[in-house]
């Protein structure tokens, strides 16, 4: 007899789902840098508009929560393609506090005990806080049991829940 078809869970089928998932990770990934720059010029160009109008230091906080807002709904939707949800809302600035942990540790690292300069040690270190940023924020927003497995992105049963945020 031929080889019996097991339903699509032989080897062969594995390695390509595992190469689906690779894919859909790395889309993910790319997604969240898009968003990531979006999300820079959205906090910058709010800044300059904000600047003539009020103190340098208000209109910094004020273009600071506005870029977070739509970062967080950039995320939501287009990065982890799931629903946002308040309880997802209010934990989001935490992924903030990393990145700002993170690159504050390592400017001070690169630029006290690697002498780098201290004018190219600030873009060294968000470089290294992105994968520690999307790790957070991934935890966040991408709800537990949303057949997110080892294999990547998959159906997720938070897509079928109705929007509590939007």
């Amino acid at each position: 007899m031929g080889a019996e078809n097991d339903g699509g869970s032989g080897p062969a089928e594995q390695a390509r789902a595992h190469a689906r998932g690779r894919r859909a990770r790395l889309a993910e990934i790319f997604r969240f840098a898009l968003v990531g720059g979006v999300n820079t010029g959205t906090f910058f160009g709010c800044y300059l508009l904000l600047h003539p109008w009020m103190p340098y230091f208000a209109a910094y906080s004020l273009a600071f929560l506005l870029s977070m807002v739509g970062s967080f709904f950039l995320n939501t939707y287009f990065t982890y393609r799931t629903r946002p949800t308040w309880k997802k809302f209010a934990l989001f600035p935490l992924t903030n506090v990393t990145n700002y942990l993170v690159q504050s540790v390592g400017l001070y690292a690169l630029v006290t005990w690697a002498g780098m300069d201290d004018r190219i040690a600030p873009l060294v270190a968000a470089v290294v806080a992105i994968p520690f940023t999307y790790l957070i924020s991934q935890r966040i927003l991408v709800p537990r049991g949303s057949g997110r497995g080892p294999a990547g992105p998959g159906s997720e049963t938070d897509e079928r829940q109705p929007s509590r945020l939007a």
